[in-house]
C-alpha cells in the first residue's frame, strides 16, 4: 500500500505522508537522521536537548538543503539551559514543535501565538488533560515500555493510550512499543492517528550513532532493557549493558553516570554512558534505511487492518 497516502489530523496538521513522527533523540535526532525521516514521508524532528544550541542551528540550516519535507523541532524543558529557546526555535522558521518533559503552559502559548503547531508528550492522563487545557494541538502519548526519560510510575501504552484518547479530543500520536505495521495498527485500534518511533530510528541506516549500538539493539531480547530511578527522578529506560545492571536497583542514579556519551554514541563504547532504549527492541532484528522501514510499516499496517476487517466480516 506504501505509495498511498493515509488522511488524517496528523498528517494535516503536520504536512506530511505518513503519520509517523522520529522521536527527538539527543545528538541523535539531527539532520542525518531527521531528513532521511521527512525524504521518506514521516516527520523528521531535530533535538535541542543536547544544549549545543550553535550545532542545533547548523542541523535546521542543513534540513533545508538535505529534504523538502516537512521538519520540526522538540523543546525537552527538563534540558533546556538557554531561556531564550522559544525564540531560537521560532527564528529558525520551524513551523512544527514537540514539548516534553515539563510543564506544557511554560512554552505553548507563546509557540502558537508565534504560528507554530505544538504536540506535548505526556506520560500520564492528568499530564494529558493539562496539556490540552495550555492549548496543545495533539499529543504524544508515550507508554513506559519506550526509551529515554520516563514517568517514574510508568504506565504501559496499552493502558495509557485508550485512557488518554478516551478523555481528549485532540489528536494523539502513541509512543512506546512501536515498530512496524503491526504495531502501528495495534495504536490506530486505540485511539492514535500517528506513531512515533525512537528505538526503530537509533537502529536506522542513517542513524548516525556507531555500529556496535545498532547491532546491540538488533541482538537485544525482549527484556534486555533496564528502568533506572524507579524510585527517584527522572526516570529512564536503556539497554542493559555491564553499566546499567550495576545501576538497576540504586535509588537515585546520577546524571554524572551518563559519563562520556558520545564516546557511546559515536565510538561505540556501550559502557561510557547509559545507551537509551525501549523494550521494542526485542522485535528489531537488522539495519535498515527509514525508507524501507516506513514502506515496510505502511504496507505492514494496511495488511493488519484488512486481515482484521475480513475475519470480522
Amino acid at each position: 500500500m506504501a505509495g498511498r497516502i493515509l488522511t488524517n489530523r496528523v498528517t494535516e496538521l503536520l504536512g506530511v505522508k505518513y503519520p509517523i513522527v522520529q522521536a527527538p533523540m539527543g545528538w541523535i535526532a539531527r539532520s542525518q537522521l531527521a531528513s532521511a525521516v521527512s525524504n521518506a514521508g514521516g516527520m523528521g524532528i531535530i533535538e535541542t536537548s543536547s544544549g549545543e544550541l550553535d550545532q542545533v542551528r547548523v542541523e535546521i540550516e542543513a534540513m533545508g538543503q538535505l529534504t523538502s519535507g516537512a521538519f520540526g523541532v522538540n523543546i525537552a524543558q527538563a534540558f533546556v539551559r538557554d531561556p531564550s529557546i522559544v525564540d531560537f526555535v521560532v527564528d529558525q522558521g520551524v513551523r512544527f514543535v514537540t514539548t516534553s518533559a515539563g510543564d506544557p503552559r511554560t512554552y505553548t502559548t507563546t509557540l502558537k501565538e508565534a504560528g507554530l503547531t505544538v504536540f506535548h508528550v505526556v506520560p500520564t492522563l492528568k499530564a494529558a488533560l493539562r496539556a490540552v487545557e495550555a492549548g496543545v494541538d495533539g499529543l504524544i502519548v508515550e507508554g513506559g515500555e519506550g526509551g529515554g526519560f520516563k514517568n517514574p510510575r510508568d504506565v504501559s501504552t496499552m493502558v495509557l493510550l485508550p485512557l488518554v484518547v478516551s478523555h481528549v479530543d485532540v489528536p494523539v500520536i502513541a509512543a512506546g512499543g512501536i515498530t512496524d505495521g503491526p504495531s502501528m495498527a495495534a495504536a490506530f485500534a486505540l485511539g492514535a492517528e500517528g506513531v512515533q518511533m525512537g528505538t526503530r530510528m537509533v537502529a536506522a541506516a542513517e542513524s548516525p550513532v556507531h555500529e556496535n549500538w545498532k547491532q546491540a539493539i538488533c541482538a537485544a531480547a525482549e527484556t534486555d532493557t533496564v528502568f533506572l530511578n524507579r524510585f527517584s527522578s527522572p526516570a529512564l529506560r536503556a539497554l542493559r549493558t555491564e553499566r546499567t545492571t550495576r545501576l538497576e536497583h540504586d535509588d537515585a542514579v546520577s546524571m554524572a553516570e551518563f559519563g562520556a556519551v558520545k564516546d557511546l554514541y559515536f565510538g561505540g563504547d556501550l559502557e561510557a554512558s547509559i545507551a537509551l532504549g525501549g523494550q521494542v527492541m526485542g522485535r528489531i532484528d537488522r539495519v535498515q534505511p527509514v525508507a524501507e522501514i516506513f514502506e515496510e510499516t505502511m504496507a505492514g499496517f494496511e495488511a493488519t487492518i484488512a486481515r482484521l476487517a475480513a475475519g470480522l466480516s
